[in-house]
């Protein structure tokens, strides 16, 4: 028998996952929309030129929203999740609204999935929104990273939009979540 290769999740994202404005959740000239955006880097602090995310929220007020066709673009239906390729200098964007509490006291954030070379399956983090210092630190998951680390999970404000970069590793390493599969939960 002849060793092969592992398989990973990348890098020929660009053969079936893309579609026409799959980072933009809201028109950019909607008058709620917010620009979060950011930059993908590996260990070193160098760009990923070829990572994927996607995002998946809440709307304003909260709700999850149900309408199905996640990849509708209609410049009306809000399907809260969206997918952004990085470019040659790991920069990726998404047009969105922000997100709201789904349950009050709760911070708001996004969910984030990250496709890129190497990885042997994709990483899931959050990027909370800034805003309530107090909500922040009560949530439960903030509060099970260590207090250094935190920082990596929170967008930065800026005029328009939100910033909220990717380290894969090293210093600085953006915090990544797991979840146990559903074969885990039979066992």
């Amino acid at each position: 028998m002849t060793a092969v290769p592992g398989q990973t999740v990348g890098p020929f994202f660009h053969l079936g996952l893309e579609y026409p404005l799959m980072n933009e959740l809201v028109p950019p000239a909607h008058p709620r929309a917010v620009r979060l955006h950011g930059r993908v880097t590996d260990g070193l602090g160098a760009p990923v030129p070829d990572a994927v995310l996607e995002i998946w929220q809440p709307d304003p007020q909260g709700h999850v929203p149900q309408a199905p066709g996640s990849l509708r673009r209609d410049g009306w239906t809000f399907t809260g999740w969206g997918r952004a390729a990085t470019d040659p200098d790991g920069h990726y964007q998404f047009a969105t609204l922000e997100p709201g509490a789904t349950e009050p006291g709760r911070a708001p954030f996004f969910a984030v999935t990250v496709f890129a070379r190497g990885l042997t399956d994709r990483l899931f983090t959050r990027a909370y929104l800034p805003d309530d210092p107090d909500v922040l630190a009560a949530d439960t998951l903030l509060e099970s990273v260590a207090p250094d680390r935190r920082a990596t999970l929170i967008t930065t404000r800026e005029p328009g939009g939100l910033i909220f970069d990717v380290r894969l590793q090293g210093d600085d390493e953006t915090v990544f979540l797991t979840y146990p599969r559903l074969r885990d939960a039979w066992a």
